[in-house]
């Protein structure tokens, strides 16, 4: 399994998960807390661009099925300010037609997990885009 690079402090780490279900919320961020990572929990895509406004995440773990603003307007306002590289976007979705993923990729998510959540799969994934974001 692949893991943070050892150089970056795990507590400044700023992950935010973005749901409008508290349990989805609880689930990924105890899955984090494996590995002494914390996360911002947002529960609403206006939320969540509120939140990025105010203090920019290092990556957003995104739910597309949402209330009032969904995921892929979410995607779509975020890559209005940022690049890939600069705010990496995982979205972690119950939908899993290829439809859906490849819409959400050609948005701006830099990649997608069906649920239920495999957590070794999010780990390689959250690992692999924060090493290379904190690299730079």
């Amino acid at each position: 399994m692949a893991s943070l690079n050892p150089n970056i402090d795990h507590n400044s780490v700023k992950i935010l998960v973005v749901d409008d279900i508290p349990l989805n919320i609880m689930l990924i961020d105890k899955m984090m807390g494996i590995h002494h990572l914390k996360t911002q929990q947002a529960h609403s895509g206006i939320q969540a661009l509120d939140m990025i406004a105010q203090d920019c995440p290092h990556i957003v773990l995104l739910d597309l099925i949402m209330p009032e603003m969904d995921g892929y307007q979410v995607i779509s306002k975020i890559r209005e300010t940022y690049t890939k590289e600069e705010l990496p976007i995982v979205v972690l979705s119950a939908l899993n037609a290829n439809d859906n993923i490849v819409k959400a990729m050609k948005l701006g998510a830099n990649d997608y997990i069906t649920k239920p959540v495999i957590a070794e799969r999010l780990f390689n994934i959250v690992f692999a885009l924060l090493n290379t974001k904190l690299a730079q």
